[in-house]
């Protein structure tokens, strides 16, 4: 059975920039929680940051804060942290929150703090990717799911 490498604030824990979660409400996660195949992480708590803190987005090849900070390290040491878990617990799925700087599989901000979103990957997701993990935003259950079931058959 799989394990899953799943972002912390899909399942309620209060991490995320603002203090809140995204908690997901879904049947699957549950059992998988149920199951233990979940690994809870968030990078951006796991490279140093703080919660609440001020929001940030990627501009160009750096990650800053809508205060100006520039958090590019913090978001890489949470992309590399991310990795090394998965590689220390033979993690080779994952479900990340969409549209993060960290976690966003398929769009993120655009990097002028206006809410604009593009095509694009998170710092975390993209490391993880390269490094031949699959991974799914929350908007993709069913197709990690259905990857799941195509592993686990064979």
């Amino acid at each position: 059975m799989h394990k899953i490498l799943v972002s912390s604030c899909l399942l309620g824990q209060p991490v995320r920039y603002d203090g809140q979660s995204k908690g997901l409400t879904n049947d699957t996660l549950t059992q998988w929680l149920q199951e233990k195949r979940v690994v809870a992480f968030c990078p951006e708590v796991a490279g140093g940051l703080t919660t609440p803190r001020p929001p940030a987005e990627i501009n160009v090849e750096k990650v800053i804060t809508t205060t100006g900070e520039d958090v590019t390290g913090e978001f890489q040491l949470g992309a590399e942290k991310a990795l090394a878990l998965c590689k220390a617990q033979q993690i080779k799925f994952a479900l990340l929150k969409e549209s993060s700087p960290s976690c966003g599989r398929n769009t993120i901000y655009d990097g002028s703090h206006k809410g604009i979103k593009v095509a694009g990957m998170g710092l975390t997701a993209e490391k993880l990717v390269k490094a031949g993990i699959q991974v799914f935003s929350e908007e993709q259950l069913p197709q990690l799911v259905s990857a799941l079931a195509t592993v686990e058959k064979n």
